[in-house]
């Protein structure tokens, strides 16, 4: 590992839309600490609509790492998170800063904290040609042959998920076994408790309540250009097949785009698929050993405070 494993962490997560960014901005301003991002949209450059990426103004306020880190031509996988964010987090406590480690991603969390095992390298020239296949016929067809070669794991990942299926794939014809008896093998997470001490905070509020606030930043997506970015990242080059364009918002009008159809007539799906990916969230972080829960409805400040509070009490 990069960093120093009795390095403090500071962990804001939760569901999306629970206002994260700012509230780790206050304390990271009274406690004297720098953002190291757990987004896996975030990483992408030129993906900034649909993301709630910190603006600049709010990246003046206080340093964030590994935002805008990742071309989305290219596959970011969780080993690529675990390393940057390890980085990171050395180089924040080397200057005397509190990394505070603050988004939803909750497998990258994981991986940061937990350690990942090492999977076989990539096969580059296999890679190239299982993305072409993708380009030709849809990811859906390799899903297929997935499932013949690994039906565990193609009962994991989506049919859309092109980035997991190529890796599930080149992992099954490196000839160790499926990915799915690697991981049985081997596990997944490389130390079964927290290589770092933390405190863990996650910020949910009262759910009819951030379904409002998720279905108005689904309408902020569009006022801040979403359609326009899409058209934009694929004439600047980025497939419609990258990773990147999996992510809610983006899809749905790629999708439309791609039939002709108005994407504005896409904003009630996004929002039924936001509401549903904040359900997924809040599922995953539940089974998140010491997390503590803070109402988000609380507001920014109020929180700050009770987590600065929290953290000066541990550390």
């Amino acid at each position: 590992m990069t960093g120093n494993a009795a390095t403090p962490l500071l962990i804001v997560t939760g569901p999306t839309g629970t206002g994260k960014t700012e509230t780790a901005i206050r304390v990271a301003e009274r406690i004297g600490g720098e953002i190291v991002g757990c987004d896996a949209l975030q990483v992408y450059l030129g993906f900034d609509a649909a993301t709630a990426k910190p603006s600049a103004a709010e990246q003046a306020r206080v340093r964030h790492h590994l935002v805008d880190v990742a071309d989305p031509r290219t596959d970011f996988s969780l080993a690529d998170y675990v390393r940057l964010a390890e980085q990171a987090v050395a180089d924040i406590a080397g200057r005397g800063l509190v990394p505070l480690v603050v988004g939803g991603t909750g497998m990258y969390l994981r991986g940061l904290l937990r350690g990942i095992v090492p999977a076989p390298a990539r096969d580059e020239a296999l890679r190239a040609r299982l993305k072409a296949m993708v380009e030709r016929y849809g990811s859906a067809r390799l899903h297929r042959v997935l499932a013949r070669l690994d039906p565990v794991s193609a009962a994991r990942v989506m049919p859309a998920d092109t980035q997991r299926i190529i890796r599930a794939l080149e992992i099954g014809f490196a000839g160790d076994g499926t990915w799915s008896e690697v991981i049985a093998r081997q596990g997944t997470w490389s130390h079964d408790e927290d290589r770092f001490p933390s405190l863990k905070v996650g910020l949910d509020g009262e759910r009819e309540g951030m379904n409002r606030r998720l279905d108005r930043r689904v309408e902020g997506f569009y006022a801040a250009g979403l359609v326009e970015e899409v058209r934009g990242l694929l004439d600047s080059g980025v497939p419609a097949s990258a990773n990147a364009f999996k992510a809610i918002g983006y899809r749905e009008v790629l999708r439309a785009l791609g039939r002709g159809e108005d994407p504005a007539g896409m904003i009630e799906e996004i929002q039924r698929n936001t509401r549903r990916f904040a359900k997924r969230q809040r599922t995953w972080f539940r089974k998140e050993p010491g997390l503590r829960w803070l109402d988000a409805d609380a507001g920014a400040d109020v929180l700050a405070e009770r987590i600065v509070t929290l953290w000066n009490d541990c550390f």
